[in-house]
């Protein structure tokens, strides 16, 4: 097993066992149900944080695959290095102003 699958294994068996260790500690029903709300809300902040870094990784990813190709259009045809360069700045911006609102997004819901 690699360390990807170890790690989900590890995530799901914590995210189904702890509510049921949190519910089996609490005799009362009322204060049980408090918990589960409060645990709720906590989990949709952790879920927000975890897609604001979600969409870092995606945008980093974006703006390496604009710089991989546009070094690669370069070495075919040298000649048209500054149009490409160009488009290249102009893609990574569109793609660096998508992620920021998607970071932001994420962040409001981690907040919120």
């Amino acid at each position: 097993m690699n360390i990807v699958k170890k790690t989900a294994l590890a995530a799901l068996t914590l995210a189904v066992a702890a509510p049921l260790m949190a519910f089996g500690a609490e005799p009362d029903a009322a204060a049980a149900a408090a918990d589960a709300v409060g645990s709720v809300n906590n989990i949709h902040k952790g879920l927000g944080g975890i897609g604001a870094g979600l969409a870092v990784v995606g945008g980093g990813l974006g703006i390496g695959l604009i710089g991989k190709g546009a070094v690669e259009s370069i070495a075919r045809q040298p000649e048209a290095s500054g149009s490409i360069a160009t488009n290249m700045i102009l893609t990574a911006a569109l793609v660096e102003g998508a992620t920021l609102f998607a970071v932001v997004v994420g962040l409001l819901a981690a907040i919120g």
